[in-house]
This record gives structure tokens, sequence and C-alpha cells, in this order.
């Protein structure tokens, strides 16, 4: 018997598998079919990152930012509460708050930039205190504050620069700080649970 031989593969240019990136479209799509149902699914730079279900503290500290932030910014300003804020084609970090200039019926579209991006972090607080941190640099919002609800302190940064901010506070339960685009000041203690 005589060996047979294989006939050589057809000549093709090679392939190798790629990341899928998904668009911001894509997402709130896979959203509207509940996909994500329960799942506090974010998508930076085209990956969609799963941040679990919300424990009691930190779904009693969003309600306190949405109420702190609509005394301090008053009319004309819309706090909006784990909405999305599309910062590119392919990042959505869906923040726990975001406060837009006027008010829901002004807009037809996910606004793209805020006057204030707060997340509340317990945690996730690495996250936000990094990456998070230097995408919302990066897409140039003026000022972004992370609320440690273990820790009890609000991390406030401002002055974006590259993908990075140049000012960073810490500040306690007994500060206060204005922010940037309102006209009255917040108590730390008012933010956590």
């Amino acid at each position: 018997m005589s060996a047979a031989t294989l006939p050589a593969p057809p000549t093709s240019p090679t392939r190798t598998p790629r990341p899928l990136r998904w668009t911001c479209d894509e997402f709130h799509r896979l959203g509207d079919l509940g996909l994500f149902e329960g799942r506090g699914a974010r998508l930076i730079d085209g990956v969609i990152l799963e941040e679990g279900p919300m424990n009691p503290p930190h779904a009693i500290c969003i309600g306190l930012v949405h109420y702190v932030l609509q005394t301090a910014f008053g009319v004309g300003w819309w706090p909006r509460i784990q909405l999305p804020l599309l910062l590119g084609l392919h990042t959505d970090p869906l923040p726990d708050a975001a406060v837009v200039p006027g008010s829901p019926r002004d807009y037809a579209a996910h606004p793209a930039t805020a006057a204030l991006v707060v997340e509340v972090a317990d945690s996730s607080l690495h996250f936000d205190l990094h990456d998070k941190r230097r995408l919302y640099a990066e897409a140039g919002i003026a000022e972004y504050w992370v609320i440690d609800v273990t820790g009890r302190v609000l991390h406030v940064f401002r002055d974006p620069h590259a993908n990075d901010y140049r000012a960073h506070l810490t500040l306690g339960v007994a500060d206060s700080v204005q922010p940037l685009a309102a006209p009255a000041a917040v108590r730390v203690a008012d933010l956590l649970p």
C-alpha cells in the first residue's frame, strides 16, 4: 500500500481571532432586550463589564446623591441617575449620577458630557478611583466625585488634562464642597448612608 498524500491547504491570508469591541448602540440594543437585567452592565472601551447586584448602602447612597444634587444645583440642571452618558463610540459607563444642564425634555439623545459625574463605590473603589477617573478626565468631564461608602470619604477630582485630573481632594464627613457649576455647597455627611 502506498501512502496517500494530502493536498496542500489553500493559500489565503492568515487571519487571527480578534476581540469584538461593542458600540454604544449595540450595547443599548442588548440592554433593551433584557440581557443585562439586574447585572449592572457598563460599556468601557468596547468591553461589557458586569458590576453585579447593588447592595443596600450603595442604593441608599445613590438616593442621597440624587436628592443632594437636585438641591445644590437647583432649577436648570438635571441630575441623571444611572442613565447613559456616551463618552465616544465604544464607552457608556452609566455613572451613578451625572449632572447635565437643562431638563429631561431638552435631550433627544443621550448626553456626551456632564458638569459633574459621581460614582458611588464600595466594592468598585479601585476601579472608580483609577480606571474611571482616567476615562472621565479623557472625556473632559470638569469634575468627578467618588463616594467611598466604606471609608466614609469623598474624593473630588477637578481640572482634567489629557487622561487624568490635576487636582484631587479627599474630604471627610465633617467637610463640605461646592460643585464647580452649582450655587450651593454640599456636606459630605449628607451624601453618606
